[in-house]
């Protein structure tokens, strides 16, 4: 198999950034997308079943713009809906958006009640959707992977087990910095998001690879296909098959 080591030009999607998730789970829940977000609901607890637990899921990416907010929160509002008590974190300590797809405020969040000792429960707040509340990131820190790996952050994740059936990890691209990384060990699994035609193979095979060392279950990889600005449809698969998800292209 051949890898293209050449960096692929390609404008960053601001969009989510911008105005946050687009949670067609919630405004067209007969929608097929909204059907496909349920398989993948399904498709993660199957993936689990295996495990001593599943309560904790990581969404990541290989990149950035690959589409792990939409489908993280789409996935936490299926979850919801299905009756679990679930809880959205907004790990991305960098570019931060749950505020903007749940209409909340910002001023105070993640980083507070890691860097300002503040109480979970004084800072979780409800949104529109039944069953389905909502950590925000807080302001945005100096440090993000220095928080995300402190003792207080350990302590959180005990609590958030403690209150919530699912807990939903939003958390920053595996290549794009280390936030990720220190979050491993502590969330039950990972799901990896992908943008068919733009993730270079090479970025998830180390995405993988740094998913296995850390000994992080991988409940599947999400392929996003995309037709001109708006999502057409959502692959699934398990392990480590982005090989013939991709066909012959190394891209």
């Amino acid at each position: 198999m051949s890898f293209n080591f050449l960096k692929k030009k390609h404008v960053v999607d601001t969009e989510t950034q911008d105005n946050g998730a687009r949670l067609v789970t919630f405004v067209e829940p007969k929608h097929v997308i909204s059907e496909q977000f349920r398989t993948l609901r399904t498709n993660i607890e199957f993936a689990g079943a295996a495990l001593d637990k599943l309560q904790v899921v990581m969404f990541t990416s290989a990149e950035l713009s690959d589409g792990k907010t939409t489908v993280s929160s789409n996935v936490a509002v299926t979850w919801a809906q299905a009756g679990k008590s679930v809880l959205y974190v907004d790990a991305d300590l960098r570019r931060p958006t749950a505020q903007s797809t749940f209409g909340l405020i910002n001023t105070r969040g993640l980083t507070t009640i890691l860097a300002a000792d503040a109480q979970p429960k004084d800072v979780v707040q409800e949104t529109f959707v039944d069953n389905l509340e909502v950590l925000t990131s807080g302001p945005v820190p100096p440090n993000p992977a220095e928080l995300l790996s402190s003792n207080r952050m350990t302590s959180l994740m005990g609590w958030m087990r403690n209150n919530y059936d699912v807990v939903v990890f939003d958390v920053p691209p595996v290549m794009a910095v280390t936030d990720a990384q220190v979050l491993m060990p502590v969330v039950d699994g990972a799901v990896l998001v992908t943008i068919f035609g733009k993730t270079l193979k090479t970025n998830l095979q180390r995405t993988v690879e740094t998913l296995r060392m850390s000994d992080t279950k991988i409940l599947g990889i999400v392929q996003r296909v995309r037709g001109g600005k708006t999502d057409v449809g959502y692959g699934y698969g398990y392990g480590y098959g982005y090989g013939q998800g991709y066909g012959s292209k190394d891209e």
